[in-house]
């Protein structure tokens, strides 16, 4: 019973040196997947050139690689700013952004991690960008020209953070907001404008209606000048005798008791008495 350990013994440094050398052979190696780049550091030293995808071989134990997401990332980032007329404006932007695979290296010695990337890099620089793009115009131009102030804004962000390895692929003014006496302003213009074009119409509408009623009154003048016209001509007094005929029929009499004398000329028109009338 004595003698069956020493060969328990002898088995376990074989194993034990498997799993070491496993162990090493597993550390000596890391793989980069696609929209990866890593940096290798060892002893604490970051080595130039960046791993790409694929497999790369790396000293055991005493190395680490840091992974960097390089594809397209969206941060919202707040900003603040006056205008060329020292109106208060924000903004919150939407900034598309990508690491250059090529400068992730100084990446890691500069900054280290991505969110150090977007509070001490992306942030701040959006906020000067934004003052740079604000202070070119006025606050209603901010307003009337939203793509000439973005255009702006792209540009000087744009050059800002190509200088930290940071490519800016596109971005979005997610919100414009402005100050409460600019709001108030605004809303008292546009009250203004309603009531100015308002003022307007009734205007218009108030000639021509006196148009109108120009014109009606140079009807009725014409009217009663060709008229005169017509009962001064040969057979004017048949027009009046048509005339005092259609008035009496408009005015339903049954002819019973009425009197019919003519005028002291042939033509004249006639003179009718309701004997009824008279009772």
């Amino acid at each position: 019973m004595k003698n069956a350990s020493p060969p328990s013994n002898a088995l376990l440094a074989p194993v034990i040196l498997i799993a070491f050398v496993l162990f090493v052979a597993l550390n000596s190696f890391v793989v980069i997947n696609p929209g990866q780049a890593g940096v290798l550091s060892v002893l604490g030293k970051a080595r130039d050139g960046v791993l790409l995808e694929g497999i790369h071989v790396k000293p055991p134990l005493v190395s680490i690689v840091d992974i960097y997401d390089i594809t397209v990332q969206k941060f919202e980032v707040p900003a603040q700013s006056s205008t060329e007329d020292l109106q208060d404006l924000s903004a919150r932007f939407a900034i598309n952004f990508r690491l250059d695979p090529l400068n992730v290296v100084d990446i890691r010695r500069t900054q280290g991690t991505l969110a150090n990337i977007v509070s001490k890099i992306i942030a701040p620089q959006t906020q000067e960008s934004f003052k740079i793009a604000a202070a070119r115009r006025t606050v209603e131009e901010a307003i009337t020209k939203r793509n000439e102030l973005k255009r702006d804004f792209d540009e000087a962000l744009s050059e800002r953070l190509e200088k930290y390895g940071i490519l800016v692929l596109d971005t979005s003014v997610v919100d414009l907001d402005f100050s409460p006496e600019f709001a108030r302003a605004v809303e008292e213009k546009q009250i203004a404008e309603q009531s100015a074009k308002r003022a307007i119409y009734v205007a218009q509408e108030a000639e021509q209606q006196a148009q109108a009623d120009i014109n009606r009154a140079q009807g009725k003048a014409e009217a009663q000048r060709l008229l005169a016209e017509t009962l001064k001509a040969e057979g004017g007094q048949l027009v009046l005798q048509k005339e005092a005929i259609q008035a009496w029929k408009a005015g339903g009499a049954q002819m019973p008791k009425v009197l019919v004398m003519g005028g002291d000329e042939q033509d004249s028109a006639p003179f009718l008495f309701n004997f009824k009338d008279a009772q």
